[in-house]
């Protein structure tokens, strides 16, 4: 693979990140925590003629990419960078939905998973909610976009289950962060 460069350095700047974070702040770490991601949607984004999604997928990252730095930037651009995690969680549900079966089976797997999914978000939302004051509506969004992102990935038609595995690891990292 001829961008194998952009996964090393995509590797890279997340040990990097990580490795920083005893000496926060300072003032590169919002765009040292923004190449990780953003290497991968160039990635994405080169890969365009080969992957039929390539360019959604690259659109996705790249809103992620703008969340990551937006909410390291200033604690005043966290509605910005929620909403470009909206955006990406938006991207990707479009993506994922572009690759579901044409008809949903919802075996009991499935519906197993999908109803936690579900569960999980509302006690999230109802344990964060009342604590975030005048944020109340844009969080409730937000979560009700992961929740449909997380659904769609798992009734995607993916050959692997990462992109499902991936897209709840996403979920449970921002209830974390929340």
């Amino acid at each position: 693979m001829r961008h194998r460069p952009l996964l090393y350095l995509s590797a890279a700047a997340s040990l990097a990140y990580l490795l920083a974070q005893r000496w926060q702040p300072f003032p590169a770490i919002a765009l040292l925590k923004g190449v990780p991601v953003g290497a991968l949607a160039l990635l994405a984004l080169l890969s365009r003629g080969k992957r039929h999604d390539a360019g959604v997928l690259a659109l996705g990252l790249a809103f992620s990419t703008a969340g990551d730095i937006l909410l390291d930037v200033d604690p005043r651009f966290f509605v910005f960078g929620l909403g470009a995690f909206l955006l990406a969680h938006l991207t990707y549900i479009c993506l994922f939905a572009r690759n579901r079966a044409a008809a949903i089976r919802l075996d009991p797997p499935l519906l197993a998973a999908i109803t936690l999914i579900v569960a999980f978000s509302a006690t999230l939302s109802a344990w964060i909610v009342p604590s975030v004051g005048d944020l109340a509506v844009p969080v409730v969004f937000y979560i009700c976009a992961i929740t449909a992102m997380v659904c769609a990935a798992i009734l995607g038609r993916f050959k692997r289950p990462w992109v499902a595995v991936g897209a709840i690891l996403f979920l449970i990292s921002d209830s974390l962060l929340a």
